[in-house]
């Protein structure tokens, strides 16, 4: 196995594996563990508990974000 290196070391010991952490905690803990000199992006994943096979269980919809995507829409 290899070895763990300092940046590895440092966010193990400071997240808790077995807890469940609510968004704000995660993304004051994802904030003060970044450690990249470029802008780090967060990817979201939701599950919703639904059948897809079924029409009645279809989810659509679009949000607007905060600051936007940074492109332009034509």
């Amino acid at each position: 196995m290899a070895k763990l290196t300092k940046r590895m070391r440092v966010i193990r010991e400071k997240v808790d594996a077995t807890k469940q952490y609510d968004i704000n905690e995660a993304i004051a803990l994802l904030k003060e563990l970044a450690t990249a000199k470029f802008v780090e992006s967060v990817d979201v994943a939701v599950n919703l508990g639904i059948d897809a096979r079924k029409s009645d269980q279809n989810v659509r919809g679009a949000t607007v974000l905060p600051h936007g995507t940074g492109r332009s829409v034509a």
